[in-house]
């Protein structure tokens, strides 16, 4: 397979969220798989910084929402105000109107407002007053979140966590990187991000990515793994079938931003925590023993003794 365009992305974002490359390609495999991001880490971490350089290396429209407590879903979604010139109402699109939408600390809203996202997110539309508000494509929601335990938060329910192909942790960076960070000119960094390529050819790498081939003894691997989750008392909340493509397609996405055209076991297992670990676990789950309920799904399936 030919180098594909979204090859040198890693290192292009790897320029501003220094020592985190695993998770900028995790990252960038949520959006090629075309679904929604999760972050979740203590404040300060870079999960802002994240997808506002995923943005602009993708060369995606931009907008970003900040939750808070008094946030209306109007604020997020638009509204309908009436023309006196026209005598009629017409409607002013939000900020959710956006191809890359940051949905910061979201776990900071009201349940009311958390759920507005919910039509955007599944259909690609917004609905108000009646009428049908189709949403710009590609289109994406990357929600940030900190640690419940934080005072003024709002768990999201695991209907709502579903909603997101994936959740990374972006976590402390080593010495290195962070010294790096310090002796960076603040500000630079950004200014030297430039699109890798056309937004014509970023919606032809997801198409692509779909098109990477996955064999029946793979496919047989993923089955296991779900089937196991839902047969072991081990875990409280099963895969459902929605996880099961989920990590079929975040799988084939990982593949394709590595330069293969067919799936291995070791693009589910690199996929499968951030893919299946917020689905396996409650809402209310302490985000930092994330990663343990995947690997033991990992470990209890051996895809060479299938």
């Amino acid at each position: 397979m030919n180098e594909n365009p979204l090859s040198n992305a890693t290192n292009t974002i790897s320029q501003v969220l220094i020592g985190k490359p695993k998770q900028v390609q995790l990252a960038l495999t949520c959006l090629i798989a075309d679904g929604h991001l999760l972050i979740e880490d203590l404040p300060g971490m870079g999960k802002t910084t994240l997808s506002h350089t995923l943005a602009m290396v993708l060369g995606l429209q931009y907008s970003r929402i900040q939750f808070t407590s008094d946030l209306l879903p109007a604020d997020m979604l638009g509204i309908n105000i009436f023309d006196n010139k026209e005598q009629e109402f017409r409607f002013h699109p939000g900020p959710v109107f956006s191809q890359l939408v940051l949905a910061d600390e979201i776990n900071r809203a009201s349940p009311k407002t958390q759920s507005a996202l919910l039509e955007a997110m599944e259909e690609g539309q917004v609905s108000l007053d009646g009428k049908t508000h189709l949403l710009p494509k590609p289109f994406f929601v990357i929600g940030t979140q900190n640690p419940q335990h934080q005072s003024g938060t709002y768990p999201l329910p695991e209907s709502q966590l579903d909603r997101f192909l994936m959740r990374i942790q972006l976590g402390y960076p080593n010495k290195e990187a962070e010294k790096s960070m310090l002796t960076a000119q603040i500000g630079d960094n950004k200014a030297i991000i430039k699109p890798v390529m056309p937004l014509n050819h970023f919606i032809q790498a997801q198409k692509s990515a779909t098109q990477v081939h996955a064999s029946d003894e793979l496919l047989n691997y993923i089955l296991a793994l779900v089937t196991h989750s839902r047969e072991s008392n081990q875990f409280a909340n099963p895969l459902s079938p929605r996880a099961t493509k989920a990590l079929l397609s975040a799988a084939k996405a990982w593949a394709y931003l590595n330069n293969r055209d067919y799936l291995i076991p070791e693009d589910v297992q690199a996929v499968l925590p951030s893919v299946a670990e917020h689905r396996l676990r409650s809402a209310s789950s302490d985000f930092s023993t994330q990663g343990s309920l995947s690997q033991m799904l990992l470990e209890a399936i051996d895809p060479i003794a299938l």
